[in-house]
């Protein structure tokens, strides 16, 4: 398998390195140690990096010093390495070592291949789940590391601290979320993130989900989104009536005034032109959304976010109990956002425990199957709307009423606007807590409250046909 490694051209590119120390940038940024053939030359290049990170120079003696402490000098191979002239360009090489690795990494995979799929005799979904985890990581460059050591981690995170330093300490470390409230708490999404947003029916987790990806939207990220409950044409009428504010009721049967009309022409075009991609398929296992997360990521790694509603309409693999199955998804949506590096929110669904409680606000305990989400999730949020069990007991207790032969008058009325608390739960990195929002029922929209609690204040003096005028006041 000579067409599978050049040692040659790894010779020259080192060469070039130790009689140009300018040129290790322009390597060290499109190939790694492992990418070599030679153990003595990944040995070579692993001792500049270790040189480069501690601000050493990049030269014969410095790098023989460090291999001589590992006790991985070979004198011949680094005399070859010195009598190959450098290269003027050194690109082309580069490439050439890199395509030889990748291959090597393919020819390794059939084999790997062969013993789960032979020896191993794996079910077949999960050797094709390998397989494609595989190809993502040879072809993304982003292969299982080894250890990392202190000096590095430390670095490393030196320079992110002086990365927040930077953006003028606004307190957004991650994906901007688009709630100062919620921002405060949480510092943003972070890469590799598991996020649950659970709630009851009707309390408008779907709505939430799409504010926070609608931000995402217009930083110009792009947003994945797996929808297994509702057609893409529904999810993009929402975000289209949040984003102008025009009643959802409007924008279906289409009654627009022209201002309306003209301004929902602006944000289809907009919105035409964002990365936003959306799979509909009501039927997809957690294999199918790795697989075609994967694929979409490599295309388009651009993507930031991924979005999954709901959790509870996923399949996992195999014939296992629910709870396994659940326990399955939770782990690989975990495991599948370090991967990609990117925060994935996963809608729940919460049980009807809460409806019996005097409190209806959410616990941990109410997701359904909670253990391994609850486990496995870096942040739990809860969307809760205390009007909507307000309207559900005064209707009941209208009923009642009607049923006694009773008139009853509620004192109660649907409002435009209602107060909303987002409960922070879970948050691995940072405090629980609750963000106040106000829902705007006509247009799906959450929004800031101001950044204090607040309550809506109604002027019922002049109520006619149960419209009032709306005022704002702090708690």
């Amino acid at each position: 398998m000579d067409n599978l490694h050049n040692i040659n051209i790894e010779r020259s590119v080192l060469s070039s390195i130790l009689f140009n120390p300018a040129t290790y940038e322009e390597v060290a940024s499109n190939i790694k140690p492992r990418d070599f053939y030679l153990p003595a030359h990944k040995y070579i290049f692993e001792a500049m990096e270790e040189c480069e990170r501690e601000d050493l120079p990049i030269d014969e003696e410095f790098v023989k010093k460090k291999l001589k402490q590992e006790e991985r000098f070979d004198e011949e191979v680094m005399l070859e390495i010195l009598s190959t002239n450098p290269l003027p360009s050194i690109k082309a090489y580069v490439e050439e070592i890199r395509e030889k690795s990748i291959k090597r990494d393919l020819v390794k995979l059939t084999g790997d291949i062969r013993e789960v799929a032979v020896e191993k005799d794996l079910p077949s979904s999960e050797v094709v789940d390998l397989v494609q985890q595989k190809l993502y990581q040879i072809t993304s460059d982003s292969s299982s590391k080894e250890f990392r050591e202190s000096s590095e981690m430390t670095n490393a995170t030196i320079q992110h601290i002086l990365e927040m330093k930077k953006r003028g300490n606004a307190g957004v470390v991650g994906l901007d979320t688009g709630f100062a409230e919620i921002n405060r708490l949480t510092t943003g999404f972070g890469a590799g993130d598991l996020i649950i947003v659970a709630a009851r029916p009707a309390m408008g987790k779907t709505a939430f989900t799409l504010n926070l990806a609608q931000k995402a939207i217009d930083d110009n990220k792009g947003v994945a989104i797996f929808s297994l409950e509702m057609p893409a044409e529904q999810l993009m009428l929402r975000m289209l009536s949040a984003k102008t504010s025009i009643p959802l009721q409007k924008l279906k049967v289409g009654d627009m005034s022209d201002d309306e009309w003209s301004r929902l022409n602006s944000a289809a075009d907009t919105m035409s032109q964002k990365k936003l991609f959306v799979d509909d398929n009501g039927n997809v296992n957690i294999h199918n959304v790795r697989a075609k997360l994967r694929k979409l990521k490599t295309q388009h790694p651009e993507i930031s976010l991924c979005v999954i509603d709901y959790l509870q309409l996923m399949t996992g693999a195999g014939n296992k109990d629910r709870h396994q199955e659940v326990s399955d998804i939770s782990r690989g949506l975990k495991l599948l956002a370090r991967e990609l590096e990117m925060p994935i929110i996963a809608l729940s669904q919460l049980n009807r425990g809460v409806e019996s409680r005097h409190d209806k606000r959410p616990m941990m305990s109410d997701i359904r199957e909670s253990g391994s989400i609850e486990q496995d999730a870096d942040m739990i949020m809860f969307v809760y709307r205390d009007d909507i069990y307000r309207m559900r007991e005064e209707k009941d207790k209208e009923q009642k009423a009607r049923v006694e032969g009773k008139e009853y008058k509620s004192n109660f009325f649907d409002k435009p606007e209602e107060s909303a608390e987002i409960i922070i739960g879970k948050n691995r990195n940072g405090p629980i807590g609750v963000a106040n929002l106000l829902f705007q029922k006509a247009c799906t929209k959450f929004i800031d409250a101001g950044g204090i609690p607040i309550e809506v204040v109604y002027d019922e003096s002049n109520m006619d046909g149960r419209e009032a005028t709306i005022s704002m006041q702090p708690i």
